[in-house]
């Protein structure tokens, strides 16, 4: 049985990853982890655990010992974003891990990508979010590091990953409890979903297809989905109101979310930024949050009262493209076990099971 090192094995798609392949078996797990308290979901399972810094080449290198591949899963800032590739590439080979999975993100074809959008889309570092200039930032290291052929490597672009334990579902389901959900244009907008087995279904082929080495794949749901169509099930469940309906014309030119995410995007300052105290941060970010309440910042919804919509949900909701995954169906065989319904089913179930009340 072949041994899977997974990063990020404590994180939303690496839990479910150790899961899947602890119930299904034909691999076995070995979380890698920075602290073992990490593992406190996964503790029913007997693992094979290892401790190491993502940036820690020497500590990588043991704990992919003996592993035929590798998933880096991993999350965090710019810094840990960019950062890791390198180390966690040179570990691999140190390792003669034989593949490594990278999950990148759709995103790096930003919010709203454009009709036409695919895996041979240029791609661009200057765009208006950091998490979307790191993550290319990221791809174009591991495609420099590729060129030696020391390690197969496969890169999927998930975009919105949601199911049980989802940010998108948890969040979704607050704003609608707190009367704070919109939607623009009554939620028209393509919502790139996939639901989080069905990535875990495309990790599994990215690490066993020979003919998947080198190659980049956008992976979603086999379904087209609206956000009103992902606010929808949770509305119903939670047996409330549909989310208001903004006009688009209400929302202008996106801008970052304040000047320290701004900041956190630009080349360089991923080095000044951990030296800035951590009470000038919130100090400044407090100051500039006030401001934009009051003057010009475009994603605060004054005349809806106390409906807001973030820069990035503002971006998401102008979607107006499908992201394909044609590429990952013709040469993965790639197809989404899991129905976006069925999906959406065991999401609002789990919303009971994490004891989510409407009252919140």
């Amino acid at each position: 049985m072949s041994t899977i090192a997974i990063i990020g094995a404590a994180g939303f798609v690496g839990t479910r990853l150790v899961e899947v392949f602890c119930l299904g078996g034909g691999a076995q797990a070995r979380p890698v982890v920075r602290q073992f308290k990490s593992l406190a979901r996964l503790s029913r399972f007997q693992l094979d655990c290892r401790m190491a810094d993502a940036r820690n080449e020497a500590a990588l290198t043991n704990a992919f010992e003996g592993c035929d591949a590798v998933v880096n899963a991993a999350v965090g800032d710019p810094r840990m974003i960019e950062g890791i590739i390198e180390p966690v590439w040179k570990a691999c080979v140190a390792a003669r891990v034989r593949r490594l999975v990278y999950l990148s993100s759709g995103s790096v074809h930003g919010q709203a990508p454009t009709q036409g959008t695919d895996e041979m889309t240029p791609l661009s570092d200057q765009q208006w979010y950091w998490y979307n200039n790191a993550k290319v930032r990221a791809e174009w290291k591991l495609e420099q590091l590729r060129k030696t052929r020391d390690v197969e490597s496969v890169v999927l672009r998930p975009t919105i990953v949601f199911g049980p334990r989802s940010r998108w579902v948890w969040d979704a389901a607050k704003e609608i409890a707190n009367g704070r959900a919109c939607l623009l244009e009554g939620g028209k907008g393509i919502c790139n979903t996939i639901y989080v087995d069905n990535l875990v279904n495309a990790i599994q082929l990215a690490i066993d297809k020979p003919s998947a080495a080198g190659k980049t794949f956008l992976v979603g749901d086999e379904e087209s989905v609206t956000w009103r169509d992902f606010y929808a099930p949770i509305c119903q469940h939670l047996k409330a109101a549909e989310p208001a309906s903004v006009p688009a014309r209400e929302m202008t030119a996106i801008r970052e979310f304040s000047l320290v995410e701004k900041m956190r995007g630009i080349s360089g300052m991923q080095k000044v930024l951990p030296l800035i105290p951590g009470s000038l941060k919130r100090a400044v970010k407090g100051a500039l949050s006030g401001w934009s309440e009051q003057e010009t910042l475009p994603w605060r919804l004054r005349q809806a009262g106390s409906i807001e919509l973030s820069s990035e949900m503002n971006a998401l909701q102008q979607c107006q493209w499908r992201l394909p995954y044609k590429r990952a169906a013709e040469e993965l065989g790639y197809r989404a076990p899991v129905s976006f319904e069925e999906g959406m089913r065991r999401s609002v179930a789990w919303l009971d099971f994490a004891g989510f009340s409407l009252a919140r």
